[in-house]
C-alpha cells in the first residue's frame, strides 16, 4: 500500500508540473507574436489564444462603412450619317437603353463623404449608394482624378459609420490586410491576404501623367470590389481597391489598391479646392538597370535616373542635371519610378521638398520648390480653371434637349478670352461630350475640365441643329 500511494503522489505531482509548464509556454508564445509585431513596426494586431491572427475585430469595425455603388447611365445607338443623308432621319425618337453597373465605396466621414474609383463613377447619369443596413441614397460626384483613379462622392445625412484613415507608409510586405467590397453584387464581402509588394506599377491608367504606385496583395478581389476598402488589422483604411491582374477578368491571385497616402491627398484636394493640386518636378526619369548604368557611367544601381530636365522647372532651378540619379526624397529612399512618383504625388505646387542626388560619385542634397502644370507655384481652384477656359456654362433644359434630339448637354452662355474662344467655339454652343464622355450638367463638365490635362476633344450642337467639333490643349 505504501508503494502504491508513493506512485500515485508522484504521478499527480508530475501531471501538475507538466500542466504548469505547458500553460507558461503558451503564454510566452502569444507574447512572442505580439512582441515581434511591435519590433517590426507593425500596428498591434488581434491575436487569439492559439497565437493566430484574429480578423473579426477589424472586419466588424469596418464592414458597415463599405457601401454598394450602383451606376445608372443611358445608352443610345449612334445614328448613321450616310443613311440620314440618303434617306433622311427616321421619324421616330430613338429609345434610350438604361445601363446599370456597380462597384464599391468607402465612407470616410460621418457626414457622408465616400471615396471610390474614378472608373466606377465615370460616365454615370445617376449614382445610387446602398449601405450595409440596406438604406439607399442618391449620391453626387464632388470630383474625380483620372490620373490616380480616385473619385469623391457624397450622400446627404449625418452620423454615418466610417473608416478612419491609416498610414500606408507603415505597411510592411507580408503584413495581413483585409479587402472589403461587393464582388459580383455580393454585398459586404470580406477577404484576407498579405501585402505582396508596394509601389507597384501595372500600367492600367491610360494617362500621360498617371501615378501608379499600387499596394499589391493576395486578398481575393473580383469585379464589383473596385472602390472598396483595404484595411489593416487595426481597422484603418490603408488603400482603395482598384484592380486585379487576371487573364480571365476574375481573381487569379493578385489585387491592387491605391495607397492611403495618395488617396487621402486627392480627397483633401477635391474637398478644399474642387480640383486636384498636382505637383511636378520637371524631369523625365527611368529605372536604373545594369546596362543603363554601365552605358551612362552611373556608379550605383539604386535610385531613379534623370534622363532629361525641363528648362525653367523645379529640378533645373535646384541644379539637377540630366544623368543625375535621385536617391531620396525627404530622406525616403526611391529606387523605382513609381516610388518617386508616389513621393512627389503627395505634395502640392509651392511646397518645398529635399532631394538627395548622386552626381558622378558624389552625393548632395538640395531643396526645390514644386511647380504646377504651367510651371508656376500657385494653386488652382475649379472657378479659376473655368476662367482660363473663358466660358460661362449652364445645363440645358429637358425641352431644349428634346427639340435638338440630344440626351442632354451644357450650353455656353457667354465667352471671354480663353481656350473656348481660341478654339472657335461660339456662344449658344451646346456641349454634348468631352473626350467621348457624355455631358449632362454644367457641374459635371466643370469637374471634368478642371481635372483634365493634355488634349481636349469637344463635340456638340448649335441651336440651329448644326453639329460641331473642337479640340484644344490644357
Amino acid at each position: 500500500m505504501k508503494k502504491v500511494l508513493t506512485f500515485l503522489a508522484a504521478s499527480v505531482l508530475g501531471g501538475a508540473v507538466s500542466v504548469a509548464i505547458y500553460n507558461n509556454m503558451q503564454q510566452k508564445d502569444v507574447k512572442c507574436v505580439q512582441s515581434d509585431s511591435t519590433l517590426q513596426g507593425a500596428r498591434p494586431m488581434q491575436v487569439s489564444y492559439t497565437g493566430m491572427v484574429d480578423f473579426t475585430a477589424a472586419a466588424s469595425a469596418t464592414v458597415d462603412a463599405v457601401v454598394h455603388v450602383k451606376i445608372r447611365s443611358q445608352y443610345n445607338v449612334v445614328e448613321n450619317p450616310i443613311y440620314n443623308f440618303l434617306f433622311g432621319r427616321p421619324n421616330y425618337q430613338q429609345q434610350e437603353m438604361p445601363v446599370v453597373a456597380s462597384g464599391s465605396g468607402v465612407i470616410i466621414s460621418r457626414d457622408g463623404y465616400i471615396v471610390t474609383n474614378n472608373h466606377v463613377v465615370e460616365g454615370a447619369d445617376a449614382l445610387e449608394v446602398t449601405l450595409d443596413d440596406n438604406r439607399t441614397f442618391t449620391a453626387k460626384v464632388i470630383g474625380a482624378d483620372p490620373t490616380t483613379d480616385i473619385a469623391l462622392i457624397k450622400i446627404d445625412g449625418d452620423n454615418f459609420p466610417f473608416i478612419p484613415w491609416g498610414n500606408s507608409d507603415n505597411l510592411k510586405v507580408g503584413e495581413w490586410v483585409l479587402a472589403i467590397g461587393n464582388p459580383f453584387n455580393l454585398a459586404s464581402t470580406v477577404t484576407a491576404g498579405i501585402v505582396s509588394a508596394k509601389a507597384r506599377n501595372i500600367n492600367i491608367i491610360n494617362k500621360n501623367t498617371a501615378i501608379e504606385a499600387f499596394i499589391q496583395t493576395d486578398a481575393a478581389v473580383n469585379p464589383g470590389n473596385s472602390g472598396g476598402a483595404l484595411v489593416n488589422t487595426a481597422g484603418e483604411l490603408v488603400g482603395v481597391i482598384t484592380a486585379i491582374a487576371s487573364p480571365t477578368g476574375s481573381f487569379s491571385g493578385y489585387s491592387f489598391a491605391v495607397p492611403e497616402r495618395i488617396a487621402r491627398k486627392i480627397v483633401s484636394d477635391l474637398m478644399e479646392y474642387g480640383t486636384v493640386q498636382r505637383a511636378f518636378i520637371g524631369i523625365s526619369i527611368n529605372e536604373v538597370t545594369s546596362e543603363m548604368a554601365q552605358k551612362n557611367g552611373v556608379t550605383s544601381l539604386k535610385g531613379v535616373y534623370v534622363s532629361s530636365v525641363a528648362e525653367g522647372g523645379a529640378a533645373a532651378e535646384a541644379g539637377i542635371k540630366a544623368g543625375d540619379v535621385i536617391m531620396k526624397v525627404n530622406e525616403v529612399e526611391v529606387n523605382k519610378v513609381s516610388e518617386l512618383q508616389e513621393q512627389i504625388g503627395r505634395y502640392r505646387p509651392g511646397q518645398q521638398i529635399s532631394v538627395t542626388v548622386l552626381h558622378g560619385d558624389k552625393t548632395r542634397t538640395m531643396n526645390l520648390t514644386l511647380r504646377n502644370i504651367d510651371g508656376g507655384t500657385s494653386l488652382q481652384t475649379q472657378g479659376e480653371s473655368m476662367e482660363i477656359l473663358g466660358a460661362s456654362l449652364r445645363t440645358v433644359s429637358p425641352q431644349t434637349a428634346s427639340n435638338l434630339r440630344i440626351r442632354g448637354g451644357v450650353e455656353v452662355t457667354s465667352l471671354a478670352d480663353g481656350k473656348f474662344k481660341q478654339a472657335g467655339i461660339r456662344e449658344g454652343f451646346i456641349i454634348t461630350s468631352v473626350n467621348r464622355r457624355p455631358m449632362r450638367s454644367a457641374d459635371e463638365l466643370k469637374a471634368i475640365l478642371s481635372n483634365s490635362k493634355g488634349g481636349i476633344y469637344i463635340e456638340g450642337v448649335y441651336p440651329n441643329g448644326k453639329s460641331a467639333y473642337y479640340a484644344f490643349g490644357i
